[in-house]
């Protein structure tokens, strides 16, 4: 509600003297990135992103990440409308830090990530934030895109799901926008991104290989540790490797792991889904919304089938 409050016209933030430069450029970038939005990718054309709110803090929320010691299954939380989630979000730093403590205390792994963004999934008219102007231009653009996919499909108790959607979308639209403007995504920045998920793959497997193993608890602990320390060397070790530092910086755990496969691992099966209906977006989020008809199991089955049929195009 605060922030419903404290939200003001773009138009009116734009001509305000006060603006900083920077922050007006911005803006009108998010007012072409809208109407794209709405007319390109049929994201809902609604009333959110109209309106800015500048924030007094980096993030608008932070959420918190747990698992337990020798497991990479989030632990979830359920809450009206939004059904059960593999996190809770904080709009205070200190409440997350303080949550993640009382988790940690009860044995789980933790990890607090600051968000720039979040929906109400269409419920209230969403504001700009001065936290989602942070970075580049392309990453405000995804975000955009990321955050109206969740208004136009939202299947609660699948975290997964709704976040390798949003991913998709938010990765597809970027790429359309991009031509739109004349422009190609450097293919070395995804492929640098895909080499690094590579990492993380290649680490969840080994972990989950050894948390199925019947070894003592201490045991299970030193090797987990290995392994982690493995992943950061790799990390650290990739040509972009300095970019991942304030990532690695806390050390790496279970709970660390968690987003990435959240926001990632079904992003294939939707691209395969996509060159299903051969790139026609209604065709696409209908098909989209027959799998939130499936049971868990079978809309499981049928996104790994999906994914099976997916194909990257070939990095160096």
């Amino acid at each position: 509600m605060h922030l419903l409050a404290d939200a003001r016209p773009i138009q009116n933030v734009i001509d305000d003297p006060a603006t900083p430069t920077s922050t007006r450029a911005k803006l009108r970038l998010v007012g072409r990135t809208r109407r794209f939005a709405s007319q390109a990718l049929l994201l809902p054309d609604n009333g959110s992103y109209k309106k800015y709110v500048a924030l007094h803090r980096p993030y608008v929320v932070w959420n918190v990440f747990a698992t337990p010691e020798f497991s990479l299954a989030a632990v979830r939380h359920c809450f009206p409308i939004a059904g059960c989630v593999d996190y809770q979000g904080y709009f205070s730093h200190a409440d997350a830090l303080a949550a993640a403590r009382r988790l940690a205390a009860a044995g789980d792994d933790t990890y607090v990530a600051g968000v720039p963004a979040f929906s109400t999934l269409g419920h209230f008219d969403d504001p700009v934030l001065s936290s989602m102007l942070r970075w580049d231009d392309d990453t405000l653009v995804a975000t955009l895109f990321h955050e109206l996919a969740h208004q136009k499909l939202y299947l609660p108790g699948d975290t997964a799901f709704n976040e390798s959607f949003a991913s998709f979308v938010a990765d597809q639209g970027l790429r359309q926008w991009l031509a739109a403007q004349h422009r190609a995504r450097p293919p070395d920045r995804r492929c640098a991104r895909r080499r690094f998920d590579a990492l993380i793959d290649q680490a969840r497997a080994g972990l989950n290989r050894l948390y199925r193993q019947p070894l003592p608890a201490a045991m299970l602990r030193a090797r987990k540790a290995d392994q982690l320390a493995q992943l950061v060397l790799e990390v650290q070790a990739l040509p972009d490797g300095e970019n991942y530092r304030a990532w690695l910086t806390e050390g790496l755990n279970n709970a660390k792991l968690v987003p990435i496969a959240l926001y990632r691992d079904e992003v294939p099966a939707f691209a395969a889904l996509y060159a299903e209906v051969a790139g026609r977006w209604a065709d696409f989020y209908a098909a989209v919304r027959t799998l939130t008809t499936l049971s868990a199991d079978r809309r499981r089955a049928r996104l790994t089938a999906l994914a099976a049929r997916a194909v990257d195009p070939p990095c160096r």
